[in-house]
This record gives C-alpha cells, structure tokens and sequence, in this order.
C-alpha cells in the first residue's frame, strides 16, 4: 500500500547542498569518475563537513519531535551512484539526521524524481537541475550559495526568510517595475491593493509551512517554524502583499519593507537558516552572513529578457 505524504513537508536536498563536497567535486572533475570513485571508496569512513543547508535540514527535522504528527521529511538526492554514495549515508548516520529516503542517480539528472518523492522544496548546486524544476513547475526549487564562514543558528527554533516579488509572488509586479518604473509600479500597487498577487514559485511551499504550523504545540505566533518577508518593496506597495497573505490564508511571523536598502544585515539580524531571492545583487551579500539560495526565473520569464538587454 502507498505511503501518503501530501500533508507532509518534503524536502529534497542535494547531497552537495547538505554536506560539503567541494573538494569531491573538484576530483570529479579533474580526475574523472574513476579518480572520484576511488576517493569515496578510500574516505568513505570519514564523516563530511556540513554544507549550506545543513542547519536547516537538522532544524526542520527537529521539528518532528514536539510536533503532534511526522510533519516533515527529508530526501537526500545525490547524482553519486550507490557505491560512492556510502559516504553519504555514513555521514547521514554520523549526524544522526533522522532521513530514511535516498536518491542515487548515478550521474543522471535528479529533476525527473521530484514527482516520485513528493517533493514540495529542492535545493541543490546543480543549477541545471534547479532550472528544471522551475520550469516544471513541479515544487520550489533553489540553487544554493556557498556557506556563510561562521553561521551559527542563533536558537532552537526554523527560520525561513523569503523576498516577495518572483519568489513567492509572481514576477508580474517585478517586471513592471523594471520597465515602467518605480513611480508607476507604486502607483499600480496601491491601486490594485485590494487585488491578490498571482502566485509566485515558492507560493505552495509558503502554504505548505504555514499549514504545517498548525500541527506543532504552540499557537502560531509562538511557533518554533518563523516565517518572514524580506522585500525591496515599501509603502504605499505593500499593503498589497499583506492583503495577498491574507487571502492565502497565511500567517507571516515578519516582514521587513526595506525599500532598496540591502537586506543582509536584517537577515543577520533575524538568524535566517535560509533565505530565498531571485537576484544576484541581494544574495551575494546576504550569503556572506546567513545560508541562502537562489530562484531563478522561468525560461519563459519576461524578466529574461530584460536581463539579457543589460547583459
């Protein structure tokens, strides 16, 4: 009989996004896959360093033991075979990360599993991968960044940070911004306050946690899951954005309106395990002090273009 996990968080995590393999991957790549073969088979004892998401993947599964219900589970997801994928597992084993699901490809893309695990969030350093999942419109998906050098979780609780445009919203709004200007896209916003953004990449992943929420002891705005919004936007656009939430049906624990001004020290600040935005501008600062991944535009993003012109 099938195991149904539709009321469940899934998250599928690239072995690379959860552990640190660079080195291996460096081998990989200068020596071939006999040369990597042969390293995991001689290392395969030695526990790997925690990668990107690794505090967020502890965290969230933490989540499991105060809640009323299994609430989430995790799909490690790796493009080694099952020989050189051992390491993994020990290292899975070694950290005590309650994960049972394991992919091994054997080089092949991970993209086409995403339906066969449920998954509801991928993250992985295979942009390629990233990419297809968005374009699937499968679950979310996210490219990660390489690790901040000292982050350390500021509590016991999960702490989710997103932007707002082309994350979890549609890129309508971005895009109207970009060629019509600040004036008109603030204009337009108020205007239309009253009429829900469409959904954006990370809109069923944002409801999914808020629905989760629902089933750990505390009420919502005591929850150990922190949800917030971390946005360029600001008055008079966003009461558009509370409003959407609203309609959603979706609590937000914060929300910062910065309007232009860099986000990484508010994301310091909150102690984010993770935060999600879809431009280089933002994450390359914000990844230097909390774990972060990007959201690329769909291929068939207007806002493609755009950044085709520039470039």
């Amino acid at each position: 009989m099938a195991v149904n996990i539709s009321d469940i968080l899934v998250v599928g995590v690239s072995s690379r996004a959860l552990f640190n393999l660079e080195e291996e991957n460096e081998i990989f790549n200068t020596q071939g896959i006999s040369g990597f073969r042969k390293y995991q088979l001689e290392h395969e004892d030695e526990p790997l360093e925690p990668g990107t998401a690794f505090h967020l993947i502890q965290s969230l599964l933490h989540l499991n033991e105060t809640a009323k219900k299994r609430i989430v589970e995790v799909v490690v997801m790796s493009r080694n075979s099952p020989e050189t994928g051992v390491r993994i597992m020990n290292s899975v084993d070694k950290y005590k990360l309650d994960i049972t699901r394991m992919a091994f490809s054997g080089g092949e893309s991970l993209a086409p599993y995403i339906d066969g695990f449920d998954i509801d969030l991928f993250l992985s350093k295979d942009l390629r991968d990233v990419q297809s999942v968005i374009d699937s419109k499968k679950c979310a998906a996210a490219y990660i960044y390489a690790p901040p050098t000292d982050f350390k979780p500021s509590d016991n609780r999960v702490k989710i940070a997103f932007d707002a445009d082309a994350v979890l919203f549609s890129d309508e709004s971005e895009h109207r911004y970009k060629t019509e200007g600040i004036e008109a896209f603030q204009k337009y916003e108020q205007e239309n306050q009253d009429v829900p953004l469409g959904e954006g990449p990370f809109a069923k992943l944002l409801i999914k946690l808020s629905k989760i929420q629902e089933e750990l002891p505390t009420t919502i705005e005591l929850s150990s899951l922190r949800i917030a919004i971390v946005t360029a936007r600001s008055a008079p656009s966003h009461m558009r954005v509370i409003k959407t939430l609203r309609k959603w049906g979706v609590y937000v624990d914060e929300a910062y309106f910065l309007g232009g001004l860099s986000k990484d020290t508010v994301l310091k600040e909150f102690g984010a395990h993770i935060f999600f935005d879809d431009q280089d501008v933002h994450l390359t600062e914000s990844s230097k002090v909390v774990p972060s991944g990007k959201v690329p535009y769909a291929s068939d993003s207007p806002l493609l273009k755009i950044k085709g012109k520039k470039d």
